[in-house]
């Protein structure tokens, strides 16, 4: 046998430039408090970071890591008081999955339920195949509705997820404000309304209850500066990848009802929104604060053709 090597440089390749601002501010000094943050993209054969860029002020003593979830991620602690702490990472990063699609059509892709895990991926894949805690009667709810997908789709895995993905998309609304953190995927169930964490919390639910392990993708999207009822011009998004066998971790964005490809720049993952915040902290003060972020996501594919004719 013959493998391949793979030479992203010579396909098709968007490259995307990425700001993303985020600004604190409090009404009274902040005497101390500890920070962390996720606003480095994801590196692998799909995506490479070309330049990337992260401005705090005031400034500080950064210490980089690599947290249990694979997500590079900084953090530091601010000692001396202020009033404003402003946060900057710049980015660019090329993308090459240019068919998000090529995997179903593998001989070797999953064909049909149930999925059976080996006793090691089982165990590895855990922390991704439990759905989240919620009351018996909500949970069971919740796995109808999903059981559902597989029954109308003669339990066939592909078509099932690609019509869940759909769904999300067609029959909930994108309703921003109309949710907080602590909303469940059964409120968003019932309600058939959110955004996009929303929409990925509830796909994330619904696979595991059906045996697929899932987890939460935080990043961007570039939406060409034309987006109405759906994510914002320029925004950070949240989707969903599941792990599917012979494929490997697989995106899908049921607030777009689309697969992931060369649009969205991945940054976080993890089993839910906490363990991909791009911005978290604690602070050591009885401080009120007020957050504002500004995103700013534009093609410069010119400027990799450009680079790579050099």
């Amino acid at each position: 046998m013959t493998l391949r090597r793979i030479d992203r440089t010579t396909e098709q390749v968007r490259r995307l430039r990425v700001k993303h601002a985020t600004r604190y501010a409090y009404d009274r000094p902040v005497e101390r408090s500890l920070h962390q943050l996720r606003l480095t993209p994801i590196e692998d054969r799909f995506q490479r970071i070309v330049t990337h860029a992260l401005r705090v002020e005031p400034a500080v003593r950064a210490h980089q890591l690599e947290d249990p979830f694979g997500n590079s991620t900084t953090t530091f602690s601010l000692e001396t008081p202020y009033v404003e702490l402003v946060v900057t990472a710049e980015s660019t990063v090329d993308l090459s999955d240019v068919d998000p699609f090529e995997f179903a059509r593998s001989p070797a892709a999953p064909a049909e339920f149930p999925l059976a895990w080996l006793p090691a991926e089982r165990v590895m894949l855990a922390a991704y195949l439990t759905p989240p805690e919620l009351p018996e009667a909500q949970i069971g709810t919740l796995y109808e509705y999903a059981l559902s997908f597989a029954q109308r789709n003669d339990r066939n895995l592909l078509e099932t997820l690609f019509d869940l993905n759909l769904t999300l998309f067609r029959e909930y609304r994108y309703a921003p404000g109309s949710t907080t953190l602590s909303t469940t995927a059964f409120d968003v169930l019932t309600t058939r309304q959110g955004v996009c964490q929303d929409f990925a919390g509830l796909f994330i639910c619904l696979a595991r209850l059906l045996g697929i392990p899932a987890r939460y993708v935080c990043g961007y999207v570039f939406t060409g500066n034309v987006a109405t009822d759906r994510p914002t011009s320029d925004a950070t998004h949240a989707w969903v990848e599941l792990y599917l066998p012979n494929v490997g971790w697989k995106g899908f964005d049921p607030t777009n009802g689309i697969l992931p490809a060369t649009d969205h720049v991945r940054v976080a993952r993890g089993r839910t929104y906490q363990d991909a915040t791009p911005t978290s902290g604690t602070l050591f003060s009885p401080a009120s604060e007020t957050l504002s972020t500004e995103v700013e996501v534009a093609d410069d594919t010119r400027g990799a053709e450009a680079g790579s004719s050099e």
